[in-house]
């Protein structure tokens, strides 16, 4: 009968891990119709198959087409929308645009403030295809309004739709939406949708400016089937190097909101494989259980008093949905366990079932195990990444294989667990070694309370390990299935985190997955201590583990599915008059070596820096290129004058092709005093600052649309010579006919976050060698640009 509890108890644990993640989103039945009044998978996906036909990034002509289909699917729906269009420039992004917001309303019966849903159009600048980031959102919105309109409900609030543009290049579209649409005035609250992969369950993150109280007792209120949401999530979203379109509605605005995002498969972001091929179905479905639920009660709940000076914890559990409380209660249930855990030590060592020798040497498995499994997730992802450097050129962090990784330290971590435990313990001292695991996570709860307040539900499952305890106090066997069971809240709440950090935040977080998976074994103490079988499932899980290895290098080789990102870029030097093929690789493939040869040089002596990346990347090698007819730029002064001590230049640069991206330099920022483009004042102040922990040493980066030219003004001192650099880039390498390049291999597609299958051309000039243009050509000039 021991060794069946012990069995059942781990089939118990097993299932329970499952259900962990099975029921954090719904499940697609392509076998299921839906009722008009319910969102639909297979309805939003007729629109999003055409959104996601071709890239669409701000100025292509993918960008336009989809603009149509938007407009074309909001007046199916009875909606009259308009566009708004306007240059916007992000100081702290250093992005200028015109961006072409697309705008709906449905109109309330009352006048209070009005509920926005909001997502972006605009797919990432390399070939991204957009189904997941934003299609999916957009199609979550089409799809949720429509289900509501059919329900022939007329809501209080105005229902606003706002599809952003220019989202991926500053969040420009809802800066210009924000800061001069008259609607934004009234906008009481934000339902945005995301994604930062292709598929996984869609966490809900809040951006708020004040305490999140109300907003947390709202969402609750909504009920939505499948909630996945952490106070933690946020504080962890707040650490990466990445904003939304909330992030401007709450900085510029004040305006609250919840935003939406799957972040699963994070290797296909931005990518080309962000495509309807790899979107997953479950994680659409878990977009629209979210907002229809919560159109249907925002649309009539009073967004006026959503503001809050409190804090709540929250975070969701199978059954119960969500779990919330107020910060105030963080340090009154911290001094309670730590109360509770001192009295059940007493009562131990009265009851004769604790002694100091013994609860000393449980202290010794446990940091030994802490110390080697955090070891082996540091070093071992290093030695891994030593093994197969072709993983650099995933600059997301996440390897296709990274979910074999994650299993495989998982299993590796539970390994030497068990191993190191079944050295030590001996038989009646299962109690004593439950108290370091029990003080450490109090003192983990402790260092919650000070520094991560979001994190504070930690203590939820030290309460029910305290009632372990008490029981193993009390029974010389306790009943192993109502220990697995007690140990339920530790499983629901801390496996889908051992696998979130690495997901997140890429795979050198594996440590922190290694460190939780002994952190959730030592919780599960009161189960595992009694099992004799701790060497069986030692080897077991190694075994395990070795598998899991197996199969990870079974799929580290690039492959159709697992693509290797590669780059190549033509640039023309116009300073010297030299031509150069340029890459961002660490790893020349055979595409990428038809046009730098076998040993191409360091790119540092061709060009000193690259665009500003997300990741920083900069050029790797450059090789010699053949000389291609490429039409420079045209500089325009408009005006020269000294006024007091300052000189006042304006002047414009007038691309001679279709060109998407112009970039602006100055080696003399120091003497700038004020600057403007395009009408759009640029803050001195912001030149010289980072944007998102990343070196950004442009003046302006301009992404062109048609027919449009950089307009810069800028007062600086009299006696000071300015100079500026131009980076121009048009993204139609690959069709160009002049080049003729060749297709890539299938195993490979463009690198995401660079500026790649690019022309580029770079020109140094002196504002001293400028004469005032007196007739303003710049019109005649458009007129001579060739279409794509």
């Amino acid at each position: 009968m021991k060794k069946l509890g012990a069995i059942l108890s781990l089939l118990l644990i097993v299932g329970l891990l499952f259900y962990s993640f099975y029921s954090l989103t719904p499940h697609y039945d392509e076998n299921k119709t839906y009722p008009a009044t319910e969102f639909s998978v297979d309805r939003a996906l007729e629109p999003l198959s055409e959104i996601a036909k071709q890239p669409h990034y701000l100025g292509s002509d993918g960008h336009k087409e989809v603009r149509k289909i938007l407009i074309a699917e909001m007046q199916k729906l009875g909606l009259d929308p308009h566009i708004q269009t306007g240059f916007s420039l992000n100081p702290d992004s250093k992005t200028l645009n015109k961006p072409v917001n697309i705008i709906g309303r449905i109109k309330g019966s009352e006048d209070g403030k009005a509920l926005l849903l909001l997502s972006h159009y605009d797919s990432a600048l390399v070939p991204s295809f957009g189904a997941s980031d934003a299609g999916s959102g957009l199609v979550t919105i089409l799809e949720s309004v429509r289900a509501y309109l059919a329900s022939r409900k007329q809501p209080k609030n105005d229902i606003i739709i706002l599809f952003s543009d220019a989202e991926e290049i500053g969040l420009d579209g809802a800066k210009l939406f924000v800061n001069d649409h008259p609607w934004a005035k009234n906008v009481g609250l934000v339902l945005n949708f995301e994604a930062r992969g292709t598929s996984g369950p869609s966490n809900m993150i809040l951006e708020t400016n004040g305490g999140n109280s109300k907003l947390v007792k709202e969402f609750i209120a909504a009920n939505p089937d499948f909630p996945v949401a952490s106070s933690l999530m946020y504080s962890v979203y707040k650490m990466l190097p990445n904003d939304t379109d909330s992030t401007v509605f709450r900085e510029d605005g004040d305006i609250d909101s919840f935003f939406f995002a799957f972040i699963d498969s994070h290797f296909n972001y931005h990518t080309a494989n962000d495509n309807m091929y790899h979107l997953a179905w479950n994680s659409l479905m878990h977009q629209g259980s979210y907002l229809l639920p919560l159109i249907h009660y925002f649309a009539d709940a009073n967004l006026s008093e959503l503001k809050a000076e409190t804090d709540n914890v929250y975070v969701n559990l199978p059954l119960v949905k969500m779990l919330s409380y107020p910060f105030a209660w963080i340090l009154p249930m911290l001094i309670i366990a730590a109360i509770l855990f001192i009295l059940l030590i007493y009562y131990g060592l009265k009851q004769k079932k604790l002694n100091g020798k013994s609860i000393g040497l449980g202290f010794v498995p446990f940091l030994l195990s802490l110390l080697l499994c955090g070891l082996l997730g540091f070093f071992g992802w290093k030695l891994i990444l030593a093994l197969y450097p072709q993983y650099t050129e995933i600059q997301q962090g996440f390897t296709y294989n990274g979910h074999w990784y994650i299993a495989f330290f998982v299993f590796i971590s539970l390994a030497v667990s068990f191993a190191i435990y079944k050295k030590f313990t001996q038989k009646f001292n299962e109690p004593a070694f439950y108290v370091a695991p029990l003080f450490f996570w109090l003192l983990i709860n402790v260092a919650v309370f000070i520094v991560l307040k979001g994190a504070a539900y930690f203590i939820i499952p030290v309460f029910f390990g305290l009632l372990s305890f008490f029981i193993m106090l009390r029974q010389e066997r306790p009943n192993l299935l109502a220990m697995a069971l007690l140990a339920a809240p530790a499983l629901f709440i801390f496996a889908p985190l051992i696998q979130f950090f690495p997901v997140g935040l890429g795979l050198k977080m594996l440590v922190i997955s290694c460190v939780f998976t002994v952190l959730l074994f030592a919780l599960l103490w009161p189960v595992f201590g009694f099992y004799k079988m701790k060497r069986l499932l030692s080897v077991v899980c190694l075994l395990l583990a070795i598998t899991c290895f197996g199969i990870a290098h079974s799929k580290s080789n690039y492959s159709e599915e697992r693509r290797k990102p590669n780059s190549l870029i033509y640039y023309k030097d116009a300073d010297t008059n030299k031509f150069y093929w340029l890459t961002y690789d660490e790893e020349i493939d055979e595409w990428t070596q038809n046009y730098l040869g076998e040993n191409p040089k360091k790119a540092s002596a061709v060009v000193a820096d690259a665009a500003y990346s997300k990741y920083g990347a900069n050029f790797t090698y450059a090789t010699k290129a053949p000389q291609r007819n490429i039409a420079d730029f045209e500089i325009i002064l408009k005006e020269d004058t000294l006024i007091e001590a300052l000189r006042k230049v304006k002047l414009i640069i007038v691309p001679h092709r279709r060109v998407h991206k112009i970039d602006l330099y100055s080696e003399t920022i120091s003497a700038l005093k004020a600057l403007e483009f395009n009408g759009q004042t640029m803050p001195v102040s912001k030149v010289s600052s980072n944007y998102r922990g990343t070196k950004n040493s442009a003046l302006i980066n301009y992404y062109v649309s048609e027919g449009d030219s950089l307009k810069v003004a800028y007062s600086a001192e009299k006696n000071t010579p300015v100079s500026f650099k131009i980076m121009e880039y048009s993204f139609n390498l690959m069709t160009e006919p002049q080049f003729e390049i060749t297709q890539r291999p299938i195993y490979t597609m463009p690198k995401p976050f660079v500026i790649t299958d690019a022309i580029m051309v770079k020109r140094t000039f002196s504002v001293d060698s400028l004469r005032i243009h007196v007739e303003d050509t710049t019109k005649a000039n458009f007129q001579n640009i060739p279409s794509q």
